[in-house]
């Protein structure tokens, strides 16, 4: 296993993290949680290949996440592991944050938390709802200066400019974002924190699953054995990247990251080079040259046109037409039911203007539906 500097805490981590969000644990109908142990099983065979970051957080997995990654440490040398995990702002309350924490700490089964992330944190929560005289990031600085967590943390799915100004809050010693191979937004953001001395972590390396699937065009590219093998080299190209958590729910999963891990071996210039042409080269060829800004939003009507033309550039450039008819498929149901997909659409005509690339939005958004939606529907 390789290791790395972690930012300026003085502490060395893995380059290759054990995400404790995918673990086997369920939930029958009856209420009662099972697979609690074979997850400590599975994170302790992770430990003995050379992983020593773990990263949980308070809800993961009906809130078992913790438990089981402190029966996976059982029997251990403490200082041999670093636990991450997760604290989020609900109830806006200083009193219900530390009652958390406690909480955290009893699951664990241990005394400390190396590194404590306010989970989700946005500027506005950071503003609004973390500071003041009693609230939690008062509790935060109390629990740091009583031993209970050594590095205050947070992770961020806000936009990259309002994690930057997150970082130079200078409360923070490191930082959890998401960047893989098709997502690269907090590439900004980690290159600041890499440069103000935070440690740096990304979660969704392969993608959420995304990357998870057969590309040969990005086999190709890179000339790696499989696409998730591309996808962790890929995160590990980066400079400004200390850890990639990788959330593994068997062995296999594990024995597969851990020989990419081992190997050390990050995407050339040239491969990566070679991945970013196939993004301009598939723009070209479907005549979207679409960037993500987002100036479109919000559609009056809820359509998701930036993620919608981002799950098209996926399904022709990068061959993952599986993965990017799935998502499109969730639009509009379940957690993505405020994003709609294209049939949404009644070319009102109102994002066309704001286009930068004067994109005929609302024609694409037909063809797309016609590619991603009806295979789903059928």
């Amino acid at each position: 296993m390789l290791y790395r500097d972690f930012g300026k805490t003085g502490v060395k981590l893995s380059r290759l993290g054990f995400g404790a969000m995918r673990l086997p644990i369920q939930k029958d109908e009856k209420g009662r949680i099972t697979g609690i142990d074979e997850s400590a099983e599975l994170i302790r065979y992770a430990l003995d290949k050379g992983v020593n970051y773990v990263d949980s957080a308070f809800y993961y997995c009906h809130g078992e996440s913790e438990t089981a990654v402190g029966r996976a440490l059982k029997g251990l040398p403490r200082e041999s592991v670093f636990i991450s995990t997760k604290n989020p702002l609900e109830n806006a309350c200083g009193s219900c944050w530390w009652l958390r924490l406690q909480l955290a700490l009893r699951r664990l089964d241990c005394g400390y938390i190396d590194f404590y992330h306010f989970h989700g944190l946005s500027w506005e929560g950071y503003q609004t709802r973390c500071l003041g005289e009693g609230g939690p990031m008062a509790q935060a600085r109390k629990a740091r200066e009583q031993g209970l967590i050594r590095h205050l943390s947070f992770s961020c799915h806000d936009t990259p400019e309002n994690c930057i100004k997150l970082i130079d809050t200078g409360e923070f010693d490191s930082l959890l974002v998401q960047y893989n191979l098709l997502d690269r937004q907090y590439a900004p953001s980690l290159h600041h924190a890499h440069e103000k001395g935070l440690g740096t972590v990304v979660m969704g390396p392969v993608g959420g699953g995304r990357l998870g699937v057969p590309s040969e065009v990005i086999a190709r590219a890179t000339g790696a054995v499989s696409t998730p093998e591309a996808a962790l080299r890929f995160v590990w190209s980066s400079p400004d990247i200390d850890v990639a958590i990788s959330g593994m729910g068997d062995r296999r999963m594990v024995d597969e990251n851990v020989a990419t891990a081992e190997r050390g071996e990050p995407l050339s210039d040239a491969e990566v080079a070679r991945i970013d042409r196939l993004y301009d080269e598939n723009k070209k060829l479907l005549d979207l040259p679409c960037t993500g800004c987002g100036y479109c939003q919000p559609c009056p009507q809820g359509v998701a046109i930036p993620r919608i033309f981002q799950y098209l550039q996926w399904h022709s450039a990068f061959d993952l037409k599986e993965a990017s008819r799935q998502r499109y498929g969730w639009l509009g149901t379940g957690w993505e039911e405020k994003n709609k997909p294209a049939p949404a659409c009644t070319e009102c005509g109102e994002c066309e203007p704001k286009c930068p690339q004067k994109i005929p939005i609302c024609a694409k958004l037909k063809e797309a539906h016609k590619i991603l939606g009806e295979t789903v529907s059928s």
